[in-house]
């Protein structure tokens, strides 16, 4: 399978410039091109764009400009741009940093170079992208860690003002299974029910692993009765699926879940948290496999 190219865009009303650009890297990546400030806004508006080499010297918007606005908004921020310019003081060099450019290139282009610098910067942003993901998300599973569950869920509690609900989730007898099966059954069984679980939730949901085989989920729904009706489904599947062993085995495995949802008198989300673990701990003390809502 080919990696993925990244795409790269272009942003300089010279036409001349941009035919070079396009024959040093058209090959390695994919290119979108920009005459104008305005129009480079609109398209990063609209693509997912990896990296922007950016003239400085436009009519209209100049390069810091595009810079200072793009640096502005969260969702473009970290863009990293490189500016071409044939300007070669100090101060429009200095300039250049000060606004938020990542590195710059002069013009007339030395092919090397160019190619070089842009090759640095893609593998730093992809480092560092690889690093945000380890710390992010659980390595087995590929949903949020427990840091960043509470990272995320913490800023909902926040700031959403609708309704908000807490499931806390464990795996019914997963000792058992593992002490029966072995660990690398184990995971496969953790993988499999995360996996159906994601199935169900909506994109903003926030899912998360918080220990072995225990997981958290927040999310906001319009009523007791829909978020009732959403993990009484997804308790269902997983009570449904049949997990085979290495020697084909069919092994059945049950989730016990527990709900809260946020009143007045919940004002912190570690408060959620408990009264959703009060009602997960009344499921499995009830006899497992169900949904208790508190």
């Amino acid at each position: 399978m080919n990696k993925q190219k990244h795409t790269v865009l272009i942003v300089d009303d010279t036409k001349s410039n941009i035919d070079i650009l396009l024959e040093l890297l058209g090959q390695e990546y994919d290119i979108l091109v920009s005459l104008d400030g305005e129009n480079a806004l609109n398209i990063i508006e609209n693509e997912s764009i990896d990296l922007i080499l950016l003239d400085i010297m436009m009519p209209e918007m100049d390069g810091y400009e595009v810079c200072r606005i793009l640096k502005g908004q969260a969702n473009t921020e970290d863009i990293p741009i490189i500016f071409i310019t044939a300007k070669t003081d100090e101060d429009s060099i200095e300039m250049a940093y000060e606004v938020g450019g990542i590195d710059y290139v002069t013009k007339p282009f030395k092919p090397r170079e160019l190619t070089a610098r842009v090759k640095t910067q893609l593998k730093l942003m992809d480092t560092l992208h690889h690093l945000d993901r380890m710390a992010s998300y659980d390595e087995m599973t590929g949903i949020y860690n427990r840091r960043k569950f509470f990272e995320l869920a913490m800023e909902q509690f926040e700031t959403i003002k609708k309704r908000l609900f807490v499931v806390m989730i464990d795996i019914d007898k997963f000792k058992n299974i593992n002490d029966m099966y072995g660990h690398p059954f184990g995971d496969k069984v953790i993988k499999i029910i995360t996996k159906t679980i994601s199935k169900y939730l909506n994109e903003d949901a926030i899912f998360g692993r918080i220990g072995g085989e225990e997981f958290a989920i927040l999310c906001s729904l319009e009523s007791k009765e829909l978020i009732i009706a959403l993990i009484e489904k997804i308790r269902f599947e997983i009570e449904k699926l049949d997990i085979l062993t290495e020697s084909n085995e069919i092994v059945k495995c049950t989730i016990s879940e527990g709900i809260a949802e946020r009143t007045e008198n919940i004002n912190s989300l570690d408060t959620l948290l408990k009264e959703a673990d009060i009602a997960l701990y009344r499921a499995k003390g009830e006899g497992r496999n169900r949904v208790v809502f508190r």
